[in-house]
């Protein structure tokens, strides 16, 4: 499964990282210009080579999400995003609010492995530490054991994230982070231990959402975006269907267009998911 390898380091001085995004920067800017052969999107980054990362396959809670900036829990948000950073090497982070200030080493080194970048411009990512797999500028092929050295592996191994699956994501790849994710929740490791995604959550306003329920962080967004529009949750499947998100349903082969399909709304107040996120492969946005 070949992706495209380019060594950096991690410079996050300045950001908002968070459990799934993290800014890194090329030891090659040129390097940016190889990604998806060269054609599709462009990943958008500074003349030094800084982008910014969106980590493949992981979906952490929220610490700062819309022009609202309203968070997940930040109990699991925060556990997310320190993991994240302690794994690539940073010994200590210092924030004002959300924006790190300073940190110990002031850079890490590490890798990316990529085929292409989301709508924003953001490199979408397989990321790790240390020294590459493979030359910098090149495909390599990216098997099982690759992937286990990267903090996307880490991140839903430890129960840290949700997966959250795209169909550009190799089948081999996508099944070994299912099991590492469905091994994590039998475990009530991490955010799985409060998770009510598929189970319930008891929304009565946003603050529901902010500070009580975990789930799904695109769940969650979807929610957030419908509450601002002040209509009565009973009616939240009318706008999942009117956003169309496209997926697949693995269990059942069904291609879907909105979470309608898979979300209920009982009681007046309780939103649930009737398919555990592992089952489920987003088209690319």
């Amino acid at each position: 499964m070949p992706m495209l390898l380019i060594k950096g380091f991690y410079d996050i001085k300045g950001s908002q990282p968070d459990g799934d995004t993290v800014h890194f920067t090329a030891d090659d800017p040129a390097e940016w210009g190889l990604v998806g052969g060269g054609g599709g999107r462009a990943v958008e980054h500074n003349a030094a080579g800084r982008t910014t990362l969106r980590l493949d396959a992981v979906d952490a809670l929220e610490t700062h999400y819309g022009p609202g900036r309203v968070h997940q829990p930040l109990q699991f948000a925060h556990a997310a995003r320190d993991d994240l950073l302690k794994t690539l090497g940073f010994t200590d982070v210092q924030r004002q609010k959300e924006t790190v200030t300073a940190t110990t080493p002031e850079t890490v080194p590490g890798w990316v492995l990529t085929r292409g970048a989301d709508i924003h411009g953001r490199c979408i990512a397989l990321a790790g530490a240390g020294a590459p797999p493979g030359t910098s500028g090149l495909d390599i092929d990216v098997d099982v054991a690759v992937l286990r050295k990267t903090v996307n592996h880490h991140l839903i191994a430890e129960g840290l994230t949700y997966p959250m699956f795209y169909r550009s994501l190799f089948t081999t790849l996508r099944t070994e982070l299912a099991a590492v994710a469905v091994q994590a929740r039998e475990a009530r490791r991490g955010l799985w231990a409060s998770d009510v995604t598929t189970t319930g959550a008891k929304v009565t306003g946003l603050s529901s959402l902010t500070d009580d329920v975990v789930i799904l962080p695109k769940l969650f967004r979807r929610a957030v975006d419908y509450l601002a529009l002040s209509m009565p949750l009973s009616c939240f499947p009318a706008f999942l269907a009117g956003v169309q998100d496209r997926y697949s349903v693995l269990s059942t082969g069904e291609r879907r267009a909105g979470l309608h399909h898979i979300v209920e709304v009982t009681n007046g107040h309780t939103v649930r998911m009737t398919h555990q996120p592992e089952d489920l492969v987003f088209e690319d946005a």
